[in-house]
């Protein structure tokens, strides 16, 4: 799904963010499937109500409107907590981060399996790229 609201800087800022963090998986073993995961959903991305209300700025809405899209058509629900400023950044940002990793041949080609090292470095490589 195609965010319809995604702010550009607010998109080239997670996936900054996503690059810094790949490299901490190198010599972990991590499935290509789990990645996603590990970087945008074992964490909170921003921790704070006054951040989150800073960074949504006048598209918390939006990005409401976003995350309950997402939502019901991934799980046929909405479980965020959509009163919450924190829970939605975290939950934008991971569907974000989906979005961004699935920009990768290297881990589309490599889901099944384990990441090398150089499976790290070739993703990296193409999410700058």
């Amino acid at each position: 799904m195609e965010t319809k609201t995604m702010n550009t800087d607010r998109a080239k800022e997670v996936k900054e963010y996503a690059i810094d963090k790949l490299s901490e998986y190198k010599d972990t073993n991590i499935y290509g499937c789990d990645m996603h995961n590990e970087l945008f959903n074992t964490d909170y991305y921003i921790i704070g109500t006054y951040k989150s209300k800073q960074w949504l700025g006048d598209d918390a809405f939006n990005v409401i409107g976003e995350i309950k899209d997402y939502e019901q058509d991934n799980f046929g629900e909405v479980t965020t907590d959509l009163s919450d400023p924190e829970n939605i950044v975290n939950m934008y940002v991971y569907i974000i981060g989906e979005q961004i990793l699935a920009e990768s041949d290297t881990l589309n080609d490599n889901w099944d399996n384990h990441l090398t090292n150089e499976n790290i470095d070739d993703i990296i490589t193409e999410l700058k790229g």
